[in-house]
């Protein structure tokens, strides 16, 4: 497998505290992979760090082909990895189709976009990502009015709009309900048919649902690697993470 993005030997310190220590990770275009562990493992910290919002001590991060560790991150996001985060990082008073607009590939600031000429490739675009995210019928609605779950799509739409080679989430289904989590695995699933897509998650029905390759972090290190079934029955696993209770996989 060519790796899209490839991670060699992370290291990443807060005040002396290695939140990373040797990790390695390799991302194929158009693969998804699902990064598990308990809270302070560093999963968030390795997103933070591929997107330079972590400044990396140690290590190696290059993307196709090409070394991107600590660069700026407005240079990273125009290379095409597209990050989100565990809260959603949207314009509440703008409308869901203002806020996509926002987002285009292309787009410079907020009043250029929302008052620049709407061209015909805009439109169709925009149309596009909201049907992707099950937001068709709310685009003239602003984002304050609309639920927790659904401001978690708008941001992942947001990301869309920028057409990334690699998407990045960070627990996308935090706050959601049931439903909600399950039509979010159903969009994962159709985004990694065209894009390499890594979700942080701690929900196990959604990683059941979607993970096809599974990493477990655990103190900064790789603990474990391999499908849903492999880290089930992995013993350092059930020690360290799933308290001894294995992932049912046939639920």
């Amino acid at each position: 497998m060519t790796s899209l993005l490839s991670v060699q030997n992370l290291q990443v310190e807060f005040y002396g505290f290695k939140a990373l220590n040797g990790v390695n990770l390799d991302i194929g275009d158009r693969e998804l992979v699902t990064i598990i562990g308990p809270n302070g493992a560093g999963k968030s910290t390795l997103l933070d760090a591929i997107v330079s919002k972590s400044p990396v001590a140690n290590g190696q991060i290059n993307y196709q082909g090409k070394e991107i560790t600590n660069l700026p991150p407005y240079q990273i996001a125009r290379l095409g990895i597209g990050r989100k985060f565990q809260n959603p990082n949207v314009y509440d008073e703008l409308t869901v189709f203002e806020n996509l607009l926002l987002a285009l590939k292309g787009s410079n600031g907020v009043f250029a976009s929302i008052f620049s000429r709407l061209t015909k490739w805009k439109r169709q675009k925009i149309t596009t990502v909201l049907e992707q995210i099950g937001l068709t019928e709310s685009a003239g609605t602003k984002v304050a009015a609309l639920s927790h779950g659904q401001k978690q799509w708008v941001e992942i739409g947001m990301i869309l709009a920028q057409d990334p080679k690699l998407i990045l989430l960070d627990e996308p289904t935090a706050g959601m309900t049931p439903e909600e989590t399950h039509a979010t695995g159903e969009l994962i699933q159709l985004l990694s048919e065209v894009h390499a897509v890594v979700v942080i998650e701690h929900d196990m029905e959604l990683v059941k649902q979607i993970a096809k390759r599974v990493i477990v972090l655990h103190q900064g290190q790789t603990l474990a690697e391999g499908s849903v079934q492999d880290i089930q029955n992995n013993e350092q696993v059930l020690e360290v993470y799933l308290g001894r209770e294995q992932i049912d996989v046939t639920a």
